[in-house]
C-alpha cells in the first residue's frame, strides 16, 4: 500500500492506495516542523486510522508546510518512520504538492492560500523559482492568518462596521484582552487568527468583509505572483481553503491586475493521488 499526505498548519489530508487499487481517505491534524518537534508530530500521527495501517505500508509520500529544508524534512520523516519503520519515505514541500496537483506535467505558477501562503514557478517537471515565505509574522499575505489578523486588529482599534463587531462579540464573546491572550500567550496563534476566516467568508457580501479578502489577495499577487518572469502569460492556479471558499473574490482581484487564474482547489490531495497512481 502507498500513503500520500498533504499537510498544512491546520489539517492533513491522507490518501491510501491499496494493493487492489481501492483508495481510502482520512483527515487529521496539521503539522509544521518549524513549530513542532518530530516527537510531537509522531504523537499526533498515532490516531486510529494511521495505526491501523501499520505493517502494510511500503511507500509514504508526505508533502507539508515547512518541509522545504532537508533538516525539516528529516524531522517529519523521523516521525513517520516511528509509525511505519519498514516503509520507503519521501518528504517534500507543500509547494511541490500544489504544483503537481494543479499543473501536473505542464508549466505554470502554483500558489497556496490556506492558513499561510506560498507560491512557485513550475516548468512541468520541477520548481524553477520561488518567493520568500517567512511565515505569519513577516509574510503569508493572502493566507488565513493574514486575513484574520487584519480583522482582529480592526476589532481592537474599533475600525470596522458596528454590525460586524457585534457579530464577533455575539458569536465568539470576543474582547481585545482575549485576542491578545490567544495570540501572545497560547500556542498556534496562526491557526487562531485564521479561524475567523469562516466568519468573514459567511459575510463576504458585506463590503467590509469583501475588502478584507480583496485587499489581502492583492497583497499576495503583488508580493508573489507578479514577481515571476512572464507571469501574465502563464496559467496561475491555487490550492487551499481560503482560495477555494473565496474564489470569486480571488478571480476578481487577479483579473484586475491582468492575471489568468486557471484552477482553484480546496486541497491538492486528489490531484496528488492521481499523479502518484500514474507513476505506479
Amino acid at each position: 500500500m502507498i500513503v500520500i499526505a498533504d499537510s498544512g498548519s491546520s489539517k492533513t489530508d491522507w490518501r491510501v492506495i491499496h494493493s487492489d487499487g481501492k483508495i481510502s481517505q482520512h483527515r487529521g491534524i496539521g503539522f509544521n516542523p518549524y513549530y513542532q518537534s518530530s516527537e510531537e508530530i509522531g504523537s499526533h500521527m498515532r490516531d486510529e486510522f494511521l495505526l491501523g495501517l501499520q505493517g502494510e505500508i511500503r511507500e509514504v509520500y508526505f508533502y507539508g508546510a515547512g518541509c522545504s529544508a532537508p533538516s525539516r524534512q528529516e524531522e517529519v520523516a523521523k516521525a513517520i518512520r516511528s509509525l511505519y519503520p519498514m516503509a520507503e519515505i519521501q518528504v517534500d514541500h507543500d509547494l511541490a504538492a500544489a504544483a503537481k496537483s494543479t499543473c501536473g506535467h505542464s508549466a505554470g505558477i502554483a500558489c497556496i492560500l490556506g492558513t499561510g501562503s506560498n507560491s512557485c514557478d513550475y516548468d512541468g517537471k520541477k520548481i524553477i523559482a520561488t518567493r520568500p515565505a517567512p511565515g505569519y509574522i513577516f509574510g503569508d499575505e493572502g493566507g488565513g492568518a493574514y486575513v484574520g489578523r487584519k480583522l482582529l486588529k480592526d476589532f481592537i482599534f474599533d475600525q470596522m462596521p458596528a454590525e460586524i463587531k457585534k457579530g464577533l462579540v455575539d458569536q465568539f464573546d470576543l474582547t481585545a484582552v482575549k485576542i491578545q491572550e490567544q495570540v501572545y500567550q497560547k500556542p498556534y496563534p496562526n491557526r487562531y487568527m485564521a479561524s475567523f476566516c469562516k466568519f468573514i467568508t459567511e459575510r463576504k457580501s458585506n463590503p467590509y468583509c469583501y475588502r478584507l479578502f480583496y485587499d489581502s489577495f492583492q497583497d499576495f499577487l503583488s508580493q508573489y505572483v507578479m514577481k515571476y518572469e512572464d507571469y501574465k502569460n502563464k496559467p496561475v492556479s491555487f490550492v487551499g481553503s481560503i482560495a477555494h471558499y473565496n474564489g470569486d473574490i480571488l478571480r476578481k482581484a487577479a483579473t484586475d491586475v491582468g492575471i489568468h487564474v486557471q484552477l482553484i482547489l480546496e486541497s491538492p490531495i486528489a490531484g496528488l493521488t492521481l499523479y502518484h497512481q500514474k507513476m505506479l
